[in-house]
């Protein structure tokens, strides 16, 4: 029965890629993040700048300090290409997982073709 069930699928799947060749092109996910508005919401404070950053293969990391009180807060946003991402304040870690899932509000999504670089609207 099980096997049945995924002939039928992968019947449908196939069916649905015949139909919709539009699936098959290249796209592009842009990940946008408001970091010093995602910090404050992690760990409190209102004035989070970024005073370093360093950009590696698969990720980009921010250092980062809370401004405008005597002693700031450190933190260390590491932004990986895939979507994931890690955040320590003073050594201690705040979020370790995938933007791309909708966890935060200061983190948005883009997609566009490759081929044309045109914008992709999604209903």
């Amino acid at each position: 029965m099980t096997n049945t069930n995924h002939q039928l699928n992968a019947a449908e799947l196939v069916q649905a890629e015949l139909h919709h060749p539009e699936w098959d092109e290249p796209i592009i996910c842009r990940v946008e993040v408001d970091l010093p508005s995602w910090l404050s919401q992690l760990a409190g404070g209102r004035d989070w700048e970024v005073y370093s950053e360093e950009e590696e293969e698969n990720c980009i990391s921010f250092a980062m300090r809370e401004i405008a009180v005597k002693k700031p807060k450190l933190a260390e946003v590491t932004l990986y290409h895939n979507g994931y991402a890690v955040v320590d304040v003073e050594g201690q870690s705040l979020f370790d997982g995938s933007l791309t899932a909708g966890t935060s509000e200061c983190a948005h999504l883009t997609y566009y073709h490759a081929d044309s670089g045109e914008k992709i609207i999604l209903n």
